[in-house]
């Protein structure tokens, strides 16, 4: 992998390529939104399996949050050895392997079904993250590194757009064709779905293959290094990143876990007494104030101080919480919501700030950043943990529901304080 140091105020370095690449720039760059597009929907898609295999196979919350621990501990386990996997097979194959690895995680859905096992479920699952993380890992710096260094911001920010409004059709899409036959209590209504998600995968990769992409030179690049390289022998001599690493995980954490349990969140009778496919409509809401927070945040992100902008929007999601929690119907719908209009700009900004100075070490920070995504496999299992305790003890599913929001806010704490002071560069 091309190493990714310091460049202008993005943290990023661009890569020396020939001439005659730049005409194709444009080309790369259409291709990776198709993929940041399906790595949103179907990341997203998990928030419909949730509801769907939990009544299925009649599970608890702990039991039903399984389905985002085996996706996203595919971060943690994975990472790494896809980042070694792109060293030797660059760019365009490694993003090649992950569609086809992803298509295979889909294809085994078909014998989930057969054998209605939701132990093959869960197993279907990593093996489709992984093919995600391997697209991660690969698409990521090379959308950073394709082109002019001044601008790699804001092809990160629109690539993460084009992802998020992936994560907005999902769920429309889920509602349609999988919550519609929930009723029947059969796991039979995502064979067909998965099935077409694997032809769509391997249509990508077939068609990613024939592109002509820019050849990126892993040894020629022209990264700026920190004056204090010398002082650090890792990266994880820096304090702020670990602090950045702690800030990605509590993020992920937070969006994965609001997003996974909203559908049963909004059919409370205390809360909005929504169906488990029209609940599914309005976590597509969610997860398209994303979308829009992510293309305002081009424009605000310009404007002010990035660690000022993270700290607020912090804030109002913490405020967006509360507000829901001690509500009813429409506000306490609408304020969790908008709780994704203000995640939107977390991740770049958690993960820029906290790769900032680290010169020749930003490969290895930018890894470990990576890795925390796997906080989105842990957090909602602390919650879905939490929902049964409190729906054991009182026999109050709604009141579970909602002072587990607690977690969620916990989490947002933290990247409060680290837009305030976390982020600043400790020499």
């Amino acid at each position: 992998m091309a190493s990714i140091g310091q460049s202008g105020g993005s943290g990023f370095a661009t890569t020396k390529m020939n001439e005659g690449n730049k005409m194709s720039f444009k080309t790369a760059l259409y291709a990776l939104m198709v993929l940041f597009f399906m790595m949103g929907f179907i990341t997203s898609l998990n928030d419909i399996l949730v509801p769907y295999l939990k009544k299925v196979f009649q599970l608890n919350y702990t039991q039903a949050s399984m389905v985002q621990f085996c996706f996203f501990s595919a971060y943690a386990v994975m990472s790494i050895p896809s980042s070694k996997i792109i060293e030797k097979l660059g760019y365009k194959k490694g993003m090649i392997l992950g569609f086809v690895i992803a298509a295979m995680g889909c294809l085994l859905f078909f014998p989930a079904v057969s054998y209605h096992s939701f132990i093959i479920f869960l197993f279907s699952l990593f093996i489709l993250a992984t093919g995600i993380v391997l697209l991660q890992v690969a698409g990521n710096p090379y959308v950073a590194i394709l082109g002019d260094p001044e601008t790699s911001s804001a092809r990160l920010t629109l690539t993460q757009a084009i992802n998020s409004v992936g994560t907005f059709l999902a769920p429309n899409f889920g509602s349609l064709v999988i919550l519609s036959a929930l009723d029947h209590s059969s796991a039979e209504a995502v064979r067909i779905p998965y099935l077409g998600l694997a032809a769509a995968l391997i249509a990508i990769a077939f068609l990613m293959y024939k592109l002509n992409l820019p050849t990126i030179d892993a040894n020629d690049t022209d990264a700026e290094l920190d004056h204090d390289d010398e002082k650090h022998s890792s990266a994880w001599s820096y304090t702020h990143l670990i602090f950045g690493v702690i800030g990605i995980f509590m993020y992920v954490g937070a969006e994965v876990a609001i997003g996974s349990y909203l559908i049963n969140y909004f059919e409370q009778p205390e809360i909005a007494g929504l169906t488990h496919a029209t609940g599914a409509v309005y976590v597509s809401f969610y997860w398209g104030a994303a979308a829009i927070g992510r293309f305002a945040g081009v424009v605000v992100l310009n404007k002010f101080k990035p660690n000022l902008v993270l700290s607020f929007c912090a804030l109002m999601a913490i405020s967006m919480v509360v507000i829901s929690i001690n509500t009813t119907g429409d506000i306490a719908m609408w304020t969790i919501i908008s709780v994704g209009f203000f995640n939107s700009i977390m991740f770049p900004t958690i993960f820029t700030l906290a790769i900032k100075g680290l010169g020749k070490h930003t490969a290895q920070g930018s890894g470990f950043l990576s890795t925390a995504i796997v906080g989105g496999a842990f957090i909602p299992v602390i919650y879905g943990a939490l929902v049964d305790y409190i729906k054991h003890t009182t026999n109050n599913e709604a009141l579970g529901l909602r002072t587990a929001f607690l977690i969620p806010i916990a989490c947002y704490l933290y990247i409060v304080w680290f837009g305030f002071k976390g982020y600043k560069k400790v020499n």
